[in-house]
């Protein structure tokens, strides 16, 4: 059992590491103290064993496949066919975005089941990265023959089916620049995303408690970020708390640089300082 205090201290610990340190097994942490915080009864150990279940049963499958595409098409039909992992139905069901439910529930969102096609071809010896696609997290297998894994659709993607799905979400004069587009995501981005897409779902409920948790997360992964500040200041001011709404601004303008976001951040950061007066 964790306290949310306790969960919330080991995430920022784990957000204070450098980026050269942040690597892809302190994301699978991450991503399973995203999740103790709405689980207060979750066992941490027993989802790392279930990730190096699947990945000792994936690295038995894989012996004899041959080159590297015959072992990612080996890894796509144990995960996908034999395991029954699959692109949730209700997108928006916030417990696809909790690494628990989806190992339980074999579905989730692009970049929760890229997360466990990550960790289990890892542990299954291939060289596996999550790649930030615009609107639709990939995953890339390298080796000689890099492989476009698309895990929620559970197949490899051509270099065309990539060119359309990026005019698919950026439009037709869109071009599919590997170097950006196709780069590999560190463990902080995937976090960020993770938690992006939560803030989504809790900021169309209206629910301001979790939305200012994933707030909370996002400033704590890139604490300089003045958009992430910005949103968290937003929830503050929707909550009435206005004290730290206008702290948040004022962190913001102090990242931001000079422009259009400056000049928006200290216009509400003004207004929210009329309207809380002066402080004796």
């Amino acid at each position: 059992m964790h306290s949310p205090l306790t969960v919330r201290e080991r995430f920022a610990e784990l957000a204070r590491r450098g980026d050269a340190e942040l690597d892809y097994g302190d994301l699978e942490w991450g991503a399973i103290w995203i999740a103790a915080e709405e689980y207060p009864q979750l066992d941490a150990d027993a989802v790392r064993a279930e990730l190096d279940r699947l990945g000792e049963a994936a690295r038995e499958k894989l012996e004899g496949a041959g080159d590297d595409a015959g072992r990612v098409e080996r890894l796509n039909r144990y995960l996908f066919e034999e395991e029954g992992f699959a692109g949730a139905n209700e997108y928006y069901d916030p417990r696809n975005s909790y690494l628990n439910e989806v190992l339980e529930r074999r579905c989730g969102i692009p970049i929760t089941l890229a997360l466990v096609y990550i960790g289990v071809g890892r542990r299954a010896g291939l060289d596996v990265r999550g790649i930030p696609f615009p609107g639709h997290f990939l995953v890339r297998c390298g080796g000689r023959e890099q492989r476009i894994v698309d895990a929620f659709h559970g197949r490899t993607l051509s270099t065309r089916e990539c060119e359309l799905r990026l005019a698919a979400a950026l439009g037709p004069a869109a071009r599919l620049e590997p170097e950006i587009l196709l780069r590999d995501a560190t463990a902080r981005e995937i976090l960020v995303r993770m938690l992006s897409n939560l803030r989504g779902i809790f900021a169309e409920r209206g629910d301001a408690e979790r939305l200012l948790a994933c707030c909370d997360r996002v400033v704590l992964l890139t604490p300089r970020d003045p958009l992430a500040l910005r949103d968290r200041a937003l929830v503050y001011q929707q909550l009435g708390w206005l004290a730290p709404a206008i702290a948040d601004l004022d962190a913001a303008l102090s990242n931001a640089p000079p422009g259009d976001l400056a000049r928006a951040l200290r216009r509400r950061r003004d207004a929210l300082r009329e309207r809380l007066g002066p402080v004796n």
